[in-house]
Order: structure tokens, then C-alpha cells, then sequence
């Protein structure tokens, strides 16, 4: 599987915020953009997952998912940076509006689910929950229809290492099961494991192939 991103487009207004956004991964691989906040990530994920409206193209094997709309809710999930949950209801009940239930209980003893650890409180309410445990349930809902191509908006943003380690366990069986991770990061460790990095700037998209020390990456990333 291969996925190619070309010329995304997009005006607020007199501001562009994109400009001629293009990149690509294949099966297995892993793609982080990185850039300051307010850099354009988040607009160009919600571009890309069909939640904003934009310009460009967005192929998956040949096929432009920008038009397929149909297809692109099969082969994407997303997983925003703040939680898409209902905070009165518990994790099961969050959870079963996008399983069944048969689905729901086998995810739960040795899927996907079991993986992430939600087991451990899906009894839970939403509003009782650490960041991590949104998180973790976020991803579970997104990956509820086996998408081949995952979008993660900052993922281990403000986790505790614990929380980092059960994310980053299942992105590399994502990744390791033939899908693609595209993620916004400014965490070190996942973009240490990144196969190929990108520096969003002023509304253009560059590859990233200097050296990786945060100190490059930083000046990189500033206006200096």
C-alpha cells in the first residue's frame, strides 16, 4: 500500500495556511510532520480525514480519497489531539457506539483493546479519566474499523511514560501489521522512530534530513 499526499491547499481568507502540501509513505512506515502550534498541522489532518475543506489530492494506491469519500472513511482513522468523546458515558458505552457488542468483548479480552490496556477501566465515565485514558480510548474508537492509514494529532501529548509506552506498542504493531502512521509530534521519542520526517513552516511542507539533534531540529523549526 502506498499513499501520496500532493498539493493540499488552504486559505483562511487573505492568510494562506497551506501551501503546495505534498508527501508520501508506503505499507509499514511512519511519517511526522512537525511544527510549531498554529503551524497548519491540525488544519492539514482535518483536511486530509475529510473533516475541513480543502484543496489537493490524496491517493491511496491510485486512488484519490479526496473524491472517494466512501473509501477514505474505510482506509482512515483519526485521532484528533483533543479527545472526540462523550465525557457522561463510560469507556465501554463510548466504545460500543462504534463496536458491536461480540466485537467489543473479543477487542477487550485479546485484540486491540486488550492491547491498549482499556480493559482496565472501561467501566470508567470519561469525566473520571486521566489524559492517558482518553487517549488510549480515543485510539480505540478510531481504530474501531481497521483503518489502513492512521492520523495521530500530537498522540503522547502531556502523557506519563507509562501511557507513551502503551501507545507507542501498539503504533509499532500498526505499523508492523502493514499500515501507515502519520503523526504530529513535538515528542522525541516518536519522532526518533519516525521512518521520515517533515517540517511544516510558514504554510510549506519540507523534508527534514539533517542531523536529529533536538538542538538542529529546534533552530529548524524557529524563525531564526
Amino acid at each position: 500500500m502506498e499513499i501520496k499526499v500532493e498539493n493540499i491547499k488552504k486559505s483562511f481568507g487573505k492568510r494562506k495556511v497551506l501551501e503546495n502540501i505534498s508527501f508520501g509513505a508506503e505499507s509499514g512506515k511512519c511519517v511526522a510532520i512537525l511544527g510549531e502550534n498554529g503551524s497548519g498541522k491540525s488544519t492539514l489532518f482535518g483536511i486530509l480525514c475529510g473533516l475541513i475543506k480543502g484543496e489537493g489530492s490524496f491517493f491511496c494506491n491510485g486512488r484519490d480519497l479526496m473524491k472517494e469519500k466512501a473509501l477514505r472513511s474505510r482506509i482512515v482513522g483519526f485521532v484528533p489531539q483533543s479527545p472526540p468523546l462523550i465525557n457522561e458515558l463510560t469507556a465501554r458505552d463510548n466504545l460500543r457506539l462504534w463496536y458491536s457488542k461480540e466485537e467489543l468483548e473479543r477487542e477487550l479480552e485479546e485484540g486491540v483493546l486488550r492491547m491498549l490496556g482499556i480493559h482496565d477501566f472501561y467501566k470508567t465515565s470519561v469525566n473520571k479519566m486521566s489524559g492517558g485514558m482518553k487517549k488510549r480510548l480515543s485510539i480505540g474508537c478510531a481504530v474501531s474499523h481497521k483503518p489502513k492509514v492512521l492520523f495521530l494529532d500530537e498522540p503522547s501529548a502531556a502523557l506519563d511514560l507509562i501511557c507513551k509506552e502503551s501507545i507507542a506498542e501498539y503504533l509499532n504493531g500498526f505499523k508492523k501489521s502493514g499500515g501507515i502512521v502519520v503523526l504530529a509530534s513535538h515528542d522525541t521519542y516518536e519522532i526518533e522512530n519516525s521512518d521520515d520526517l517533515y517540517v511544516l513552516k510558514n504554510g510549506i511542507l519540507s523534508p527534514y534530513t539533517d542531523s536529529r539533534s533536538l538542538h538542529s531540529l529546534v533552530g529548524c523549526l524557529s524563525d531564526e
